[in-house]
């Protein structure tokens, strides 16, 4: 086997019996690069992505949320609170109004979200860091809300005017004859103070103090749709849920961050295989370079086998020169291709020369697992190339 190796080494690096072997070598090797090297950057890409990501839905959902099972107001609203309030583990917690409105502004309107939220929501999820235009709410008034950029760019509201003032409608629960549209809309006059950017979690999305929400729903002051937990340790996130439920009994519903973003964590992976299927596929049909090559190799070096076999090598030890051959072509390619993929990677972190929009570099995360993934697919489908083509017919290297 050390004889085969080193055999195989040499017909890797020596001049070969013609220049279109010599290509034909180096090209699978060129391809097996290239298309490690774009495997690797392309997934780093879209781990900065889903990290970038993780970080935006971070101010949406908390730790835990609280929910009532039947109906959307928690019931025991004040046992609820204090048992919180005595846990250890819990760091602060916030009551949320979460319902569907209309937004109306001149002769714009849009159906939005309106998420009424207390004071310390913003110890819960920290949304006021975000605001690039404007400030978050002080909760001296109820009405003094902030937007999505979005939402606001769309309907062009004024923000921080004094003078121009959007309107939200929510519809009244009841029954009855309609005679005018108080009979339908309980309205509130909206005072726009700042501006957060959007995302695919936060699109559309109006934050206000709870008590507008409780306002226009005619809720008591009391009264909230589910309360969002901070944990001083996310990773006791399971245990501090399971505490809980225990206390709460079966009215209430504690849903982890990963449950309410279930259908996020979805799409994520779902377009994390797919590109991993989309590349495994690049590399496979890279790796018939390396059939190519291996098939002109042996034509090439028939003069050398039948020397070879007369010298006493078997046709397993013929075979494995090949293989190794074809192996030394893949362990280059992964080499170079992993060298190259890194460096444009850094290269992207610490400039950020490639842009996804004018303002925004194409976010880029290098991972140890990245490594290994692209290493395996490429092992694997190289490997498995080069010993279904060194495999040689005796025959054939005897004909004249």
């Amino acid at each position: 086997m050390k004889n085969a190796f080193y055999i195989a080494s040499r017909y890797l690096i020596a001049r070969k019996g013609s220049t279109a072997v010599t290509f034909i070598t180096w090209l699978a090797a060129f391809a097996m690069v290239a298309a490690v090297a774009a495997m690797f950057i392309i997934i780093s890409v879209f781990s900065g992505l889903e990290e970038m990501n993780k970080q935006m839905i971070a101010n949406l959902h908390a730790d835990l949320t609280v929910k009532s099972k039947v109906g959307k107001v928690l019931p025991e609203i004040d046992k609820i609170q204090n048992t919180l309030r005595n846990n250890q583990d819990i760091s602060s917690f916030s009551k949320v109004i979460e319902e569907k409105v209309y937004l109306g502004y001149k002769d714009n309107g849009e159906i939005a979200y309106l998420r009424g939220v207390d004071s310390a929501y913003t110890s819960v999820n920290p949304i006021n860091d975000n605001i690039f235009y404007g400030k978050y709410p002080d909760f001296k008034y109820s009405n003094e809300v902030i937007m999505e950029n979005g939402l606001d760019n769309r309907l062009s509201l004024p923000v921080n005017s004094s003078e121009d003032f959007a309107t939200i409608l929510m519809p009244k629960p009841g029954k009855g004859i309609i005679q005018q549209e108080n009979d339908i809309f309980n309205k509130k006059d909206i005072y726009v103070t700042g501006v957060f950017p959007g995302n695919d979690q936060l699109d559309n999305y109006i934050i206000s103090p709870i008590e507008l929400a409780q306002e226009l729903l005619g809720l008591p002051k009391t009264a909230c749709y589910q309360i969002v937990i901070k944990l001083k340790n996310p990773a006791k996130a399971d245990l501090v849920k399971s505490n809980l439920s225990k206390i709460f009994g079966n009215q209430i519903t504690i849903n982890t961050k990963s449950e309410e973003n279930a259908a996020f964590w979805k799409m994520i992976n779902t377009e994390k295989l797919m590109i991993y299927l989309i590349f495994g596929l690049v590399i496979f049909i890279t790796t018939f370079n390396l059939a190519g090559a291996i098939t002109i190799l042996q034509l090439d070096k028939k003069d050398q086998a039948k020397s070879l076999i007369a010298l006493g090598f078997n046709m397993k030890n013929l075979r494995l020169i090949y293989f190794f051959t074809g192996l030394l072509i893949v362990m280059l390619g992964i080499l170079c291709g992993l060298i190259i993929g890194s460096a444009i990677c850094f290269l992207q972190i610490n400039t950020g020369f490639f842009k996804a929009s004018e303002t925004l570099a194409f976010p880029v995360k290098i991972e140890l697992i990245n490594y290994f993934i692209v290493s395996g697919i490429a092992l694997f489908f190289g490997l498995s190339i080069s010993w279904l083509f060194s495999k040689i017919n005796k025959k054939h290297i005897f004909e004249n």
